[in-house]
């Protein structure tokens, strides 16, 4: 990992913390407020965590990439939570002959980047 790229994850790393810090629940709650800001914590140590020994460049940058979209996301919503995709299991047309491994390969590519990483970690 290049001293750049290092810094860049730092940053996002305390930027997180950060956030979770000064986070305030939509509704007001103080015991949801404490709730997201726990999950905020947690969530960002399990994947900062993960990913530490990752030396690929572009696996690297992709999550990087998650990462500023979830941050994006989750202050745009005010929901610290993943934003979930809604498609049914068998929602994507298939042509005739094709399995039901061609269906999840057309799920995965499908799948927003902000999500990338939930399905391994939940």
């Amino acid at each position: 990992m290049t001293p750049a790229t290092r810094q860049k994850v730092l940053g996002l790393y305390r930027k997180v913390l950060q956030i979770a810090k000064s986070w305030h629940s939509a509704s007001g709650q103080i015991e949801e407020t404490m709730r997201e800001k726990e999950y905020i914590r947690n969530e960002a140590r399990t994947l900062f965590r993960k990913n530490k020994n990752v030396t690929d460049p572009k696996l690297i940058k992709q999550c990087i990439e998650e990462c500023e979209a979830r941050i994006e996301i989750g202050l745009h919503y005010n929901i610290p939570y993943p934003r979930p995709i809604h498609l049914p299991p068998m929602g994507l047309a298939h042509k005739q002959g094709r399995t039901l491994r061609h269906q999840e390969k057309l799920r995965k590519i499908s799948k927003p980047i902000y999500l990338k990483s939930h399905d391994e970690i939940s």
